[in-house]
């Protein structure tokens, strides 16, 4: 411990033994000082960089599109989420294909079509975009028609299946109407769109 030279010079002089890495006199002949902990600084601005990358780091995003959002459709059911493991419980005898191409989870949402048309959308979050190509390209019949949207999609009558990134996006329509294909391809934009 030294004592402070400022503070002993003072016309008062306190004569403290103190120990600041910082001292300085403001004015009117009081003197502050201050000691600063490089510790305490480091682990202060670890503190802020942290919150201030949790704030930045993306969160899951919702693909489903609200009632009214796509024009026509409404939501008609809560989203359920199924992780891997249990996904045998949504698709059984089908869930162990999404498994080996790597699906991380799956969520689904009924809807609804001005009342009439009913139809489920499914979205399978993968390990990557390899496992998405993977599923989408098992068992695509002659009838599957190519849409422009995602990274790549196919069309059938009372379906429609894309992918985007590693996710992939199922809609299937419960019954066949002449205005399904096109109603089906709108939702599949809403849901494109949140993706």
């Amino acid at each position: 411990m030294k004592i402070c030279k400022m503070h002993g010079q003072n016309k008062r002089g306190c004569g403290r033994k103190i120990n600041p890495e910082f001292c300085f006199r403001q004015k009117g002949e009081r003197s502050v000082m201050f000691r600063l902990n490089w510790k305490w600084a480091v682990t202060a601005l670890m503190i802020v960089a942290a919150a201030a990358g949790a704030g930045c780091k993306k969160r899951a995003s919702d693909p489903f599109p609200a009632s009214g959002a796509v024009a026509g459709w409404d939501k008609t059911s809560d989203t359920r989420v199924f992780a891997a493991k249990d996904l045998w419980q949504y698709i059984d005898g089908d869930a162990e294909q999404y498994i080996s191409a790597g699906v991380v989870s799956t969520s689904t949402s009924d809807y609804k079509y001005q009342g009439q048309l009913e139809a489920v959308v499914d979205v399978y979050t993968m390990n990557d975009a390899a496992g998405a190509r993977k599923i989408l390209e098992t068992g695509q019949s002659k009838d599957a028609k190519s849409i422009q949207l995602g990274d790549e999609c196919v069309q059938y009558a009372q379906s429609i299946s894309f992918r985007k990134g590693r996710s992939l996006a199922r809609i299937v329509a419960y019954e066949s109407t002449p205005d399904a294909p096109q109603a089906l391809l709108a939702l599949a934009r809403g849901v494109e769109a949140k993706l």
